[in-house]
């Protein structure tokens, strides 16, 4: 099997070792990396500073076209890219609700079409017979992206285009467990970006931290836990690098009394188990009115019954295996502390037994906060309802968490629910919905769910930096 290889100054690179990716659905080996060492990460970040200052000097129409042309090549490449993800990731093709490996290939084209529109203008901060005063932005040099596993490739795009359409350069480093279709997205910008533009070094966590720490890499964008944000954070301080982190999310939701049960109850088990909970943005916490927790329970626990869990690659599959060993560890540890807990199982709550990292959608009552499940986030396919009494409990419950990505809250009374929402802490709330996500919509979390933002105009300033040019009359 011959390793997918590095992409450095827009050629391919082998390296003289290489890793294993395994399939989730079947734990054997799907394919084959170069895997980096520093040297490697070296030459990655020399050749995007090689190419830094041509492409900084770009006219803004010419970068636009290229990141355009990147959307182009996704799109003919989508099949093949979308066998990857559903190879590397277990994400079923279709997907619950039609999220899934197909939903993640469209996503990624999408925001890279939404993101080659985008530009920042100057803006006339002063204009009179004294002076006249503009503010420029002006392109960090080279980024560092490092990329989680979950939705790898669209996640990158998430990372690359705005970093690209800004005037930087990027190098990207991808999870080691789902590196492949960034790879070959990698391999296919090469085809039209300038030689260093856009580079890849595949590794595991000494490769993240190789650039992280490197002096001429002067900004880095992450999407992983709140323990490598840490990390990268006290890796960058040495050059004081620029940084967007958007790290853990147990986001929580809130079910208040009016809601009709039935008619949301599909959309709330879309919103907490979609790609198996493996979200930043999924509902994690479920708090449910002591009036209409017993109805949802019961709608809830029918639709986790009716779940085709299986072979990802089938188009009626709605949900796939767990991504990897370690995160399949670390939700059986939640099952079996709930259990011990008191918590009731409605549905799922042990890994099946058969190839792969099979866990099924599984449904816990009778928990509150203080219990693990309740306060950790599990990533996977197990969620809490939590009952409460009175709004200003709800609240008082789903703030008390350190994680403050997203929240929601569901009520047929939408001023009612926005007057709630606006209470939550956290980033992004939405109202009847949960973790629907745009390109023209900053999103970003606060507490330990990281700082910055990423989409729209507020997220492509992330990438620049601020100076202000003054001409005073002659």
């Amino acid at each position: 099997m011959k390793p997918v290889p590095l992409v450095i100054g827009g050629q391919a690179v082998g390296a003289d070792d290489a890793f294993d990716v395994l399939n989730p659905s079947t734990a054997t080996v799907y394919a084959r990396c170069a895997r980096a060492d520093t040297d490697h990460v070296d030459r990655a970040v020399a050749a995007a500073r090689d190419a830094s200052a041509d492409w900084r000097a770009l006219p803004d129409e010419r970068r636009a076209e290229f990141c355009m042309q990147l959307a182009e090549l996704l799109e003919a490449n989508a099949e093949a890219l979308t066998e990857c993800i559903v190879a590397e990731t277990g994400k079923p093709i279709a997907g619950y609700s039609g999220v899934g490996a197909r939903k993640e290939i469209q996503g990624a084209i999408g925001w890279a079409r939404a993101t080659a529109k985008l530009a920042l203008a100057d803006e006339i901060l002063q204009d009179e017979h004294t002076a006249r005063v503009v503010l420029r932005r002006k392109a960090l040099g080279v980024v560092g992206s490092i990329t989680p596993w979950n939705w790898p490739l669209m996640i990158g795009i998430w990372h690359v285009l705005p970093a690209l359409r800004a005037g930087n350069t990027v190098v990207m480093k991808p999870s080691e467990l789902a590196p492949v279709a960034s790879s070959r997205f990698a391999e296919l910008a090469a085809r039209v970006l300038p030689p260093g533009v856009l580079n890849l070094v595949n590794g595991f966590g000494d490769v993240g931290a190789a650039l992280a720490l490197h002096k001429d890499v002067n900004k880095i964008v992450f999407t992983g836990s709140t323990a490598t944000g840490r990390r990268i954070m006290r890796a960058g301080a040495d050059n004081l690098k620029r940084l967007t982190l958007e790290l853990g999310g147990n986001d929580a939701g809130i079910v208040l009394p009016d809601v009709d049960v039935r008619a949301i109850a599909s959309k709330l088990f879309a919103a907490c188990f979609h790609n198996n909970g493996q979200t930043c943005a999924a509902l994690k916490r479920l708090y449910v009115h002591e009036s209409v927790i017993d109805a949802l329970e019961s709608e809830l626990a029918a639709i986790a019954d009716g779940i085709r869990l299986g072979d990802p690659m089938h188009p009626e599959t709605d949900l796939g295996p767990v991504q990897n060993a370690a995160q399949l560890a670390i939700i059986e540890d939640l099952a079996a502390d709930a259990q011990t807990a008191g918590g009731r199982f409605l549905s799922g709550g042990r890994r099946l037994d058969r190839p792969g990292y099979f866990f099924p959608p599984t449904i816990v009552t009778g928990l509150s906060n203080g219990a693990r499940l309740v306060d950790e986030e599990p990533f996977g396919p197990i969620v809490p309802l939590v009952r409460f009494g009175t709004e200003d409990e709800a609240i008082a419950l789903a703030n008390d968490s350190d994680s403050g990505l997203g929240g929601s809250v569901w009520s047929k009374d939408v001023e009612r629910a926005r007057a709630l929402g606006e209470r939550l802490e956290c980033g992004s709330v939405w109202i009847n919905g949960h973790g629907g996500l745009q390109p023209h919509v900053p999103f970003g979390g606060i507490k330990q769910s990281g700082f910055g933002v990423t989409f729209g105009v507020e997220g492509l300033r992330e990438f620049t930096s601020v100076q202000t040019l003054r001409i005073n009359a002659g």
